[in-house]
């Protein structure tokens, strides 16, 4: 590792002493910082995400007696996903600066503290009252949120150069277990004990994982460069990434706001059949995603292809997920069983490889290999996939209302399909150009050594 050309980092153990990051072979063992590290961000994933999907059950329902209509309603989610995208950017570009250790700490306090006070919601006046104080709450929690992610996936990122896709991918795992309990345990706190009870536990939960954090966590210092967001996006191959991405969390958004009406609608399931139904969409992406991160770490050629085949195969689940209308397919429940299960799977196919080929690309490009570079790009990471959970149940929510779901399912597979083309595009040329013999210039002789080769 060559210190004239990156950050020197060092990471601070938990009594005190230092030692270099290890950037050992993916064969060799894990050292125990990088245990410790794991641990970290595997609660930080799944705490957060535990607490951000409690709402869905029951707080519309609880909104609506305070006075606030549905499309309020929809703004206090969609804040969420701006702030969130706003907090992304500007923690991604000043990571150094603050700390990446205290960035996560203080995240995860900010949005602790926010889950609790949601909590006590209830007690306020209703009408104006309440729906300005869901919207301050939900935004500053946002940005708690959007801290906690940045700095984790830096960390992450940083503690484990050489098996960045395989920790990502196991991740995801505590992050979909977070998103799968967070609605039952919600649900089930909320019919048994009343509206505070479900934040006051999981806020509460979210707040000893501060001080767990504080003690495991290594400390990280670093010196910050002059690369900008600006610069990163240059580049076409981030930008066809970038696209993908949101065509990603799109999906997922739509999907959260459109599926659960469309299933009791279509096939008269109860609510607690719909939370079955999405297990389909969740399982999938947490069992496939550690072992495709796995094979991106082993064979990175595979990447790019990963990412266009998993759009391929996203978009074809969200076209036979309504089905779309011209196919004349009548809708059965099996079917859209079996293509939320093709859309969990290949989502994480195209989502895992993601953030290494960027990373990839911005080393190419003259990035510096440290931590204020695996900042910007979690933060550009966090904001289009935020920008993504606010367009798709804005957009979605609008053409279901307009036409129908069966069409806004068949936009949302035409988008996957054209982000996932443009790749396919992108990366054959790319590899022509790779494949193409350089040509020898030939020097062509001066006039008087042709005369006296004459």
């Amino acid at each position: 590792m060559n210190d004239n050309n990156m950050d020197s980092v060092e990471v601070q153990q938990t009594d005190g002493s230092t030692l270099e990051e290890s950037t050992s072979s993916p064969n060799q063992r894990m050292t125990r910082n990088q245990i410790l590290t794991l641990l970290s961000i595997a609660s930080v994933n799944f705490s957060s995400m535990i607490c951000y999907s409690i709402l869905g059950p029951f707080f519309p329902k609880e909104a609506v007696k305070k006075g606030a209509s549905q499309t309020v309603i929809g703004l206090i989610f969609g804040c969420y996903a701006l702030c969130n995208l706003m907090g992304s950017l500007v923690l991604g570009k000043y990571i150094v600066q603050i700390g990446a250790k205290f960035m996560l700490i203080s995240g995860l306090f900010v949005s602790s503290v926010c889950t609790i006070l949601f909590g006590l919601l209830d007690r306020v006046p209703d009408g104006a009252t309440f729906i300005i104080l869901c919207f301050i709450i939900r935004s500053v929690d946002a940005v708690g949120f959007s801290a906690a992610m940045t700095s984790s996936f830096a960390v992450s990122t940083k503690v484990f150069p050489n098996n960045i896709a395989t920790v990502l991918g196991s991740l995801e795992i505590f992050t979909g277990l977070g998103l799968i309990l967070g609605p039952p345990i919600g649900g089930w706190l909320y019919q048994s004990f009343g509206y505070k009870v479900p934040f006051m536990a999981l806020g509460c939960f979210l707040f000893l994982m501060v001080p767990f954090n504080m003690y495991i966590l290594p400390s990280f210092a670093a010196d910050p460069s002059k690369d900008s967001f600006f610069r990163l996006c240059t580049r076409l191959k981030i930008v066809l990434i970038c696209i993908a991405i949101f065509t990603l969390s799109s999906g997922l958004g739509f999907l959260d706001a459109t599926l659960s009406i469309y299933a009791i609608d279509t096939f008269d399931l109860s609510p607690g059949y719909v939370g079955l139904l999405l297990l389909g969409l969740s399982l999938p992406y947490c069992l496939a995603s550690p072992l495709l991160g796995i094979v991106s770490d082993r064979f990175p050629s595979t990447r790019p292809w990963f990412m266009v085949l998993g759009g391929l195969f996203t978009a074809t689940g969200f076209w036979f997920l309504g089905p779309v209308p011209i196919l004349q397919i009548k809708s059965q429940l099996w079917l859209v069983v079996f293509m939320l299960g093709i859309i969990g799977f290949s989502l994480s196919m195209s989502a895992i490889p993601t953030f290494p080929e960027i990373l990839d690309c911005a080393y190419e490009n003259g990035f510096e290999e440290g931590l204020s570079t695996l900042g910007l790009v979690a933060g550009l990471f966090g904001a289009v996939w935020s920008f993504g959970m606010f367009c798709g149940p804005t957009l979605g929510g609008f053409i279901t209302q307009q036409l129908s779901f069966e069409w806004a399912a068949s936009v949302q597979g035409g988008q996957a399909f054209l982000a996932a083309f443009f790749l396919g595009v992108y990366f054959l040329c790319q590899r022509t150009r790779q494949e193409r013999p350089p040509q020898i210039q030939t020097k062509r002789p001066s006039d008087e050594a042709t005369h006296l080769l004459t």
